[in-house]
């Protein structure tokens, strides 16, 4: 067989995780633009009048839906990493993360003869409904192109795109999931190097949203 060389951008998914992760890893269609979720601090606001009393507690609560991310790897079940990306270890590799508690990604990535796929599975957990809600719409405005996943969380959206470095193509596909106060973010792309090409829109698309829905499960059933 030949020896075929990758292009940059590739080779760099291809790095081990940990070296990705001291360089601060991202995809580029990874949550880079939104503040990590536990740099948001919940502000209380009391009800009722003002009070003079500093040393008076605040009678305001924020209700959680989800207060903790659960374990990533688990989020996807092993049919479906086999399914999606052939040839890769089923237990996926955690991405470190600062504070395991508001974020945690799992990644499952192979390179099978010429074909290579990646999946990555986020779940992120804001101090409020309002917060999650404002970070989805920050997220899916930045992805335009996109549409609706009808009956996914509170509300979901799957976009897909094709770029094209040194001749080789790669087709990513992303879907937000937004469920009270979590998001769920699922990054699913792939290539062939052989061909150069890309796998089919329809391809993509349907192997991001099938991991979205089975990482969904996995955030309610962790309430």
């Amino acid at each position: 067989m030949r020896d075929l060389p990758l292009p940059l951008a590739l080779t760099a998914r291809l790095m081990p995780v940990a070296v990705l992760a001291v360089a601060g890893w991202a995809l580029s269609s990874g949550p880079l633009s939104a503040s990590p979720a536990g740099e948001d601090t919940a502000r209380d606001t009391a009800s009722g009048p003002v009070s003079t009393d500093k040393s008076a507690p605040s009678t305001a609560t924020v209700t959680k839906t989800y207060e903790k991310a659960p374990s990533p790897c688990s989020g996807i079940t092993e049919k479906t990493v086999k399914a999606l990306v052939p040839g890769a270890k089923t237990a996926g590799k955690e991405i470190a993360s600062t504070n395991e508690s508001v974020r945690r990604t799992c990644s499952w990535n192979a390179l099978k003869g010429f074909d290579y796929r990646w999946l990555d599975v986020s779940y992120e957990v804001q101090q409020s409904d309002d917060k999650a809600e404002s970070a989805y719409r920050t997220r899916t405005t930045e992805k335009s192109g996109g549409g609706a996943v009808p009956g996914l969380g509170d509300e979901a959206y799957s976009v897909v795109n094709l770029t094209t470095e040194d001749k080789q193509q790669t087709r990513e596909g992303v879907v937000y999931v937004r469920m009270s106060n979590a998001l769920v973010v699922v990054t699913y792309n792939g290539s062939d190097f052989e061909s150069r090409k890309a796998p089919g829109t329809d391809e993509i698309n349907k192997g991001a949203i099938k991991a979205a829905k089975e990482a969904a499960a996995v955030l309610e059933d962790s309430q």
